[in-house]
């Protein structure tokens, strides 16, 4: 028998302990330029659909961040958070019912630029959430209008076919014809956030995402941005942003 470790896996972290008033402060007290490219790239997508056209959307792992879900704010009539963590639950909750974090502020500012149809408010355009304490495995195959994932699956696991396993659980949250966006950190490996203990990556580029993607979907479209110096450095080599649609009869 070998005594070398296998991957880490999502089922071996303790993800109620996650950081996140260290991982806000490292990553979302400040409008970093590639989280902009995110937006602008995001916004593209949503503002394919009339305001209200997107029924039943889904955050699949929402974790703590709260740009993805004011993307949604006009195109989507109703939005569930799936998160885990009791953290991240927590914050998501209180971001909710006591009001966001002034630092979010220019996230929606930009947002609103580029998508007129966004309430006028942040808090507005909050109020469709729903934050939903679960396990993204749990949701149910064909829930959803649209589905959105923003660094999940790269970043739970160090293990390939637990990656594939979550992106195909994303894939097929939505009903078939049903709308994917997403964004990967691109080579992310293994990371700590501050001193916390070793949080699971696993490294991944647009032929890792064009792979898992293309049997599943349709209107398969890859876009990579390169590094941003304005944020920690985690090992990390850029961004693989991608839209799809979920293929009749994909399995």
């Amino acid at each position: 028998m070998s005594d070398t470790p296998g991957p880490l896996r999502n089922d071996d972290t303790e993800w109620d302990r996650w950081p996140v008033q260290r991982y806000l402060a490292e990553n979302y007290r400040l409008l970093h330029p590639i989280d902009a490219a995110v937006i602008r790239h995001h916004s593209a997508f949503y503002r394919r659909f009339a305001p209200g056209a997107a029924g039943k959307c889904l955050e699949f792992g929402a974790g703590p961040n709260l740009y993805p879900l004011m993307l949604a704010g006009a195109a989507a009539r109703h939005i569930d958070a799936v998160e885990l963590s009791s953290a991240s639950v927590g914050y998501l909750t209180g971001q909710l019912g006591d009001g966001p974090d002034a630092s979010w502020l220019p996230f929606y500012a930009l947002c609103r630029e580029l998508d007129p149809a966004l309430p006028v408010t942040l808090p507005a355009a909050l109020a469709r959430i729903r934050v939903v304490h679960g396990d993204v495995r749990a949701v149910p195959a064909g829930t959803y209008d649209l589905a959105s994932m923003n660094f999940v699956a790269e970043s739970v696991t160090e293990d390939a076919d637990e990656f594939a396993a979550f992106c195909r659980l994303f894939i097929h949250a939505v009903r078939p014809g049903g709308h994917l966006v997403a964004a990967f950190m691109e080579n992310m490996p293994s990371y700590r956030i501050g001193d916390s203990p070793l949080w699971p990556g696993y490294p991944v580029d647009a032929d890792t995402v064009r792979e898992v993607f293309a049997p599943h979907t349709d209107e398969l479209r890859i876009t990579r941005l390169g590094s941003d110096p304005t944020l920690p450095d985690y090992g990390d080599t850029g961004m693989v942003l991608l839209t799809a649609v979920r293929r009749n009869g994909a399995r």
